[in-house]
């Protein structure tokens, strides 16, 4: 599978909160990445606490194969471009720019990426940012730019795919099947009998109803199973009456 082999490593600093551990080995997973290193987490165990597991919901693989280290540069070691996260730019740190034409650009280079998030209380340390090529801010509502760790690991990983190319639509749902049109005449006919029977229409003074009803079936393009549905709204009242 293009997940197990994909260079692309996400790197977690100084996390606090197994939950978001688990949440971003979720993000990761349905985006196609697998490279995920601890920096420092707060706890020594947090891959395996239960919240972690039960955050991933399904991604418990890239948790296994996770890495905790104490540096960055260990964390760093065999990749060949940084990318920083951080809400607003940093005094001598590296350019800060949006995701998606950063990704745009880079997506052709080659690099075997890596994307450093800090943690939840204050991000990432200047040297952190510093240690990077590039800062990645995600554009958000001025008066409020606070992202959750986890929302932040999914928002870029999945720009990051749409760069590499992205992954095909499945079509989930078949396609309905268009009524043909004996279908058509079938149901006109079966409601013409049916509004006669109530008195909605008079068959002396039919005042082009059908014809009007027939316009309206045809713009709506009816499936075969919308058909069956209003015939048997009319057999209905039918049986009503």
């Amino acid at each position: 599978m293009q997940f197990l082999t994909d260079s692309t490593r996400f790197i977690l600093v100084d996390t606090s909160h197994p939950g978001n551990v688990g949440a971003t080995a979720r993000a990761m997973k349905v985006m196609g990445f697998s490279d995920l290193v601890l920096v420092t987490p707060r706890y020594a165990d947090v891959l395996a606490q239960p919240e972690a597991i039960a955050m991933a919901s399904g991604a418990t693989d890239i948790l296994e194969r996770a890495r905790i280290v104490a540096t960055l540069d260990e964390a760093l070691a065999g990749t060949t471009f940084a990318c920083a996260t951080a809400m607003t730019p940093r005094d001598f740190g590296p350019p800060t720019r949006a995701p998606r034409d950063a990704f745009a650009e880079l997506a052709r280079t080659g690099h075997r990426v890596a994307f450093v998030f800090g943690g939840e209380r204050f991000g990432l340390s200047n040297e952190h940012v510093r240690a990077c090529h590039l800062c990645i801010s995600i554009p958000t509502q001025p008066e409020y730019g606070s992202l959750n760790l986890a929302q932040a690991v999914q928002l870029l990983s999945y720009d990051w795919r749409q760069a590499l190319g992205g992954f095909p639509v499945v079509e989930r749902t078949r396609t309905p099947e268009q009524a043909d049109a004996a279908a058509v005449t079938g149901l006109l006919a079966h409601w013409r009998e049916m509004l006669v029977e109530i008195g909605f229409l008079d068959p002396a003074v039919p005042r082009k109803l059908m014809a009007r009803l027939h316009q309206l079936v045809n713009r709506a393009q009816v499936t075969t199973e919308e058909v069956h549905i209003l015939r048997g709204i009319a057999r209905q009242v039918q049986k009503r009456r």
